[in-house]
């Protein structure tokens, strides 16, 4: 199966706390054990339609050309939190993005830049109130500043269950704060058709994932996609990278706890 080339990087003096470590996943052992965190995580927890997948592994077309950051519970050498990552070159042999899956990125994919797509972040329950998601962004810090990666690219998910007056609040607050200039708009494939009403909520409670993105600076690029086997709502976010080699990782690598 092709990979790309540059799955063969590894990050150097692998990042680590005292009690965790990210690292790439370098055989297939590891790797499996990413899917199958991502099984439980989507399948078992929050009940995503995973048809056709392995039992109790999660893993599609796009995973073969990813690489796979994998943070190590240092104690139990067991991996709790995973997140898989795709650049130009693997895009070329898996032929796009996962991304184009569910957006029309004509406005964003320029030949002359970097991408690394970041997608299937996952974390297991016992672990989310700690520094797992830390050292997932830091692995990936280490990879953007290394490879001169132009822009970071994902779906961020918001789950249906929700609701609606909570979707069109939390869409209303990105359109207000985040949301991209014309040039930069995607459109989704299958578009999530919210409700026209003027949105109740407010100081909405952003998905994790999503206030991460948003707080270096990212851009939700248009309108939801409705993501009916996952049970969510899907936006595009493009973040610029030049964030990440400044502010982020000055402000964010000392700050990674145990």
């Amino acid at each position: 199966m092709a990979t790309p080339a540059s799955t063969m990087f590894e990050l150097q003096n692998a990042a680590a706390t005292e009690r965790f470590s990210v690292v790439v996943a370098s055989n297939d052992i590891e790797r499996r054990s990413c899917y199958r965190l991502r099984y439980n995580v989507f399948a078992n927890e929050l009940g995503a339609d995973l048809r056709g997948s392995e039992t109790g592994i999660d893993k599609d077309e796009f995973d073969d050309h990813c690489r796979h950051l994998a943070v190590y519970d240092n104690h139990s050498r067991e991996i709790i939190a995973t997140t898989r990552l795709l650049d130009n070159m693997g895009r070329g042999h898996a032929g796009s993005f996962y991304s184009e899956t569910e957006f029309d990125l004509s406005n964003i994919l320029h030949s002359h830049q970097r991408f690394l797509e970041v997608g299937r972040t996952c974390i297991h329950p016992d672990y989310r109130r700690g520094a797992a998601l830390a050292m997932l962004w830091q692995g990936i810090a280490k990879l953007v500043v290394a490879e001169k990666i132009d822009y970071l690219i994902g779906c961020a998910s918001v789950p249906l269950s929700l609701g609606d007056r909570y979707l069109g609040a939390l869409m209303q607050h990105v359109r207000d704060h985040h949301f991209a200039p014309q040039h930069l708009q995607v459109r989704p494939l299958v578009a999530l058709r919210l409700l026209p009403e003027e949105p109740v909520l407010k100081n909405v409670l952003l998905p994790t994932l999503l206030k991460g993105y948003l707080r270096q600076g990212a851009l939700i690029c248009g309108e939801p996609y409705l993501d009916a086997a996952f049970g969510v709502a899907d936006v595009f976010v493009l973040l610029d990278c030049k964030h990440i080699n400044a502010r982020y990782t000055r402000h964010f690598f000392d700050r990674v706890g145990s």
